[in-house]
């Protein structure tokens, strides 16, 4: 599987995310770019997980039908032309980290997939249609995570 890079101005890899990000602050979703995606890339997809979420991981940000030729995404908004599925605060878009007061720091990966062929979703979707979506279709990925701690 071929790999590319994702970073962040606002944060580096393993380095803590500021709180503007937080979804108890200004919950504006991080500045992110990215290098050429692998030959044959169709679509691009963008993902934020919290693995350390005591109920499992919990779903932040679903982002789908990003062009392959998009190179990065703004503070605060999704790619140009993108759609964005629902997070797991019932909400279609970017929802920031708010871990439990108190559990420690928590990880949020950001995922960016490269995809041999366009998928087809709506705005909304959720996980479980993304993952069905997705399946047998990536040809890389590559990941940025930062922490974020209550306290």
């Amino acid at each position: 599987m071929a790999s590319f890079i994702v970073t962040s101005t606002a944060f580096a890899e393993g380095d803590r995310i500021p709180a503007r990000y937080a979804h108890d602050h200004q919950d504006l979703s991080p500045p992110l770019s990215w290098s050429e995606p692998p030959t044959g890339t169709e679509e691009l997809v963008l993902t934020c997980l919290d693995p350390d979420s005591p109920g499992g991981t919990f779903v932040h940000w679903l982002v789908a039908g990003i062009e392959p030729g998009t190179s990065r995404c703004e503070e605060g908004k999704p790619p140009i032309g993108s759609i964005e599925g629902r997070n797991d605060y019932g909400q279609v878009g970017y929802g920031g980290p708010q871990p439990p007061v108190g559990h420690g720091p928590h990880r949020y990966a950001f995922t960016l997939y490269a995809l041999s062929r366009p998928i087809d979703l709506r705005d909304g979707f959720d996980r479980a249609d993304l993952a069905a979506a997705m399946e047998g279709c990536v040809i890389g990925s590559t990941q940025i995570t930062g922490t974020y701690e209550r306290t």
